[in-house]
């Protein structure tokens, strides 16, 4: 008993993070390995590159809001600016925007040992590798049963036999990237399927979105966007809502979609079957907790998904959303992400906006652009100056959530409240611009799934027995 209490008492220390730096490292590590391959995401260069004579407004004279700096001081090295608190606190009982929904659940206790490590790969069963994983060790219930019964929602359906790429990136796995269209690989080539949401249907219709909180910055977003009477859709990172609940609560409360964007933030075709179970279930469970809700968005992060992420999506009940992409490669990317680690600067990522406000005069539907609330810059760029922008540019652009622009009702983005049978999607990834649908695997593939689970529920009772003895 005393080792056990020893290393429960290590074991913190073991796992102490810095959330903010680490996200940056992945930003850092992702950017260059796209960009060094031929088949990747279009160079900021090219994404700014516009064919439209649409007319974008001059970078504002003056910020919106009375802490914005200068967008040429708007870089990775400005001084920290001061945080807001949450403009309502919303009680336990609280009745919600959506119709049908439960009331709040008695407010969320973050108790770490109860969740996988922040920030870290969320863990599936103890000893799945030849090393002991001291996380695992630790999370036997959480670790092996919890997501053994996840993946009982994959039972049914088609889940492609892709094996997983070596890192998610085109130039880190160059035989992935050369088979990228069987695959479905959105990371190398923009493939996309009929059951991604990569637009909003109507011209010039703007699916307001923004990444990675709740964080420290989020709460000045949502009061620009109260101000405005603008509405958007908030795809939260499981680490950061343990954090930061009360945020979420006010996004949620005040009529803002709630999607899950995974728990730790990694490519999602580099994990294995099990992971990328593990990564959406520990997301949407904690969004349930603090909000009774259970959500049918996902965004990928990096966009990184192909046809077997997608089929273990829309098995647990999400649909994948992504940003849009021109048909000749242009991404609405504003590349925000990268002014926190010193890549772009906050002119260089306006301008990248502005370009895509001009692509998007060029589109027949609406667009998804791609944001973050996670860090000062990026939520100063946006109620700074590309919001601002946006409202003052001509052709006129209407503002939406994704899922209302996709005539999405409320009470779908919810498992809870979900009244059509139909969304999320049954079982199918195929999609218009796919030769070959690769949604049908092995007759194998379901034996294989059914004996993994067996297995995961297995390793859960040894772990479980092996902690009981220490």
């Amino acid at each position: 008993m005393h080792l056990n209490a020893a290393l429960v008492a290590l074991f913190p220390l073991l796992l102490a993070v810095d959330a903010n730096d680490r996200h940056v490292r992945l930003a850092k590590r992702q950017a260059v390995s796209s960009s060094s391959s031929s088949v990747s995401s279009v160079s900021a260069s090219s994404t700014v590159s516009s064919t439209s004579s649409g007319s974008a407004s001059p970078v504002p004279t003056t910020p919106v809001g009375t802490t914005i700096p200068p967008l040429s001081q708007i870089t990775s090295g400005m001084p920290t600016p001061t945080t807001l608190p949450v403009t309502t606190t919303y009680s336990h009982g609280a009745t919600p925007p959506i119709s049908g929904a439960p009331t709040l659940p008695t407010p969320f206790v973050f108790i770490a040992s109860q969740w996988p490590p922040q920030d870290q790969i969320a863990p599936t069963s103890m000893f799945a590798s030849s090393t002991i994983n001291p996380v695992d060790l630790f999370f036997p219930t959480l670790a092996g049963s919890e997501v053994a019964q996840w993946m009982t929602e994959l039972n049914g359906f088609d889940v492609p036999d892709i094996p997983p790429t070596n890192d998610g990136t085109c130039a880190g796995d160059p035989a992935a990237a050369a088979e990228a269209a069987s695959r479905g690989w959105w990371t190398c080539g923009g493939f996309t399927r009929d059951t991604d949401i990569t637009a909003c249907p109507n011209k010039m219709t703007w699916g307001v979105s923004f990444d990675d909180g709740p964080a420290p910055y989020s709460q000045e977003l949502l009061d620009y966007l109260s101000s405005k009477s603008l509405l958007a859709t908030f795809f939260v990172i499981g680490s950061r809502v343990v954090e930061r609940p009360q945020v979420l609560i006010e996004e949620y409360m005040t009529g803002h979609e709630i999607a899950v964007h995974t728990w730790s933030h990694r490519p999602l075709t580099m994990l294995t079957t099990p992971q990328v179970v593990a990564e959406l279930g520990y997301t949407r469970k904690v969004i349930k907790q603090v909000l009774g809700v259970t959500p049918t968005l996902m965004r990928p992060p990096y966009g990184d998904i192909d046809d077997r992420v997608r089929a273990i999506s829309l098995a647990m009940g999400m649909v994948p959303v992504i940003w849009t992409r021109t048909p000749s490669g242009a991404t609405f990317d504003t590349n925000d992400w990268k002014v926190p680690g010193g890549e772009v600067t906050g002119p260089q990522s306006f301008a990248t906006f502005q370009a895509i406000l001009n692509n998007a005069t060029t589109l027949n539907t609406g667009f998804v652009v791609l944001e973050h609330d996670l860090y000062a810059q990026t939520v100063d760029l946006a109620i700074g100056y590309t919001l601002p922008a946006a409202e003052s540019f001509n052709p006129p652009l209407t503002f939406d959530s994704i899922g209302h622009c996709n005539a999405i009702p409320a009470t779908n983005l919810y498992r809870e409240t979900n009244q059509n049978k139909t969304f999320p999607y049954t079982n199918a990834t195929v999609g218009s611009n796919s030769t070959t649908s690769t949604s049908s695997s092995k007759e194998s593939s379901g034996t294989a799934l059914n004996a993994a689970i067996s297995l995961s529920a297995a390793i859960a009772s040894l772990s479980a027995l092996l902690v009981s003895l220490l």
